[in-house]
């Protein structure tokens, strides 16, 4: 990976500093119960991403609020940001949050799915940067590549 932009790295950092309880002073947020979602918004028709093998996704991350449209509340962080780039991670080498791990799994070049990810398979309740403890979130993710 030739660059990390902040919140990419804190997605690099996400599964270490949740599983120490990694000390943050970010608001708690509320808990929701929702679980863990996958939905396929296009289904890809390219290579599939497995364990193994590096992966390159733009993405678009928002705090979970029930009552939005998609469920989208406050937009966190974006690869598609002006001047930013897509994201590039080894798929199960616990470089990003545990629901990207398991959400990431089976996609296909072309392909973008939705995840819901609950607190536990997100940043727990410690939160990280702009992303309270016990938030659950929404992911919009685009699979460009697999190598």
């Amino acid at each position: 990976m030739s660059r990390i932009f902040p919140f990419a790295f804190v997605l690099l950092l996400a599964a270490g500093a949740s599983a120490c309880g990694g000390g943050n002073d970010s608001p708690t947020a509320p808990t929701v119960n929702v679980p863990f979602q996958i939905t396929d918004v296009r289904v890809g028709t390219g290579t599939e991403a497995t364990n193994g093998r590096r992966v390159t996704v733009n993405y678009s991350g928002w705090l979970y609020a029930a009552g939005a449209v998609d469920n989208k509340g406050s937009l966190f962080d974006s690869s598609l940001t002006a001047g930013r780039t897509p994201f590039v991670f080894l798929v199960g080498g616990n470089q990003v949050i545990a629901g990207w791990e398991r959400g990431i799994i089976g996609m296909r070049i072309g392909g973008q799915r939705r995840l819901i990810i609950p607190p536990e398979l997100g940043y727990g309740t410690a939160g990280s940067g702009p992303i309270p403890g016990n938030a659950t979130l929404v992911f919009d993710i685009e699979l460009l590549s697999v190598q």
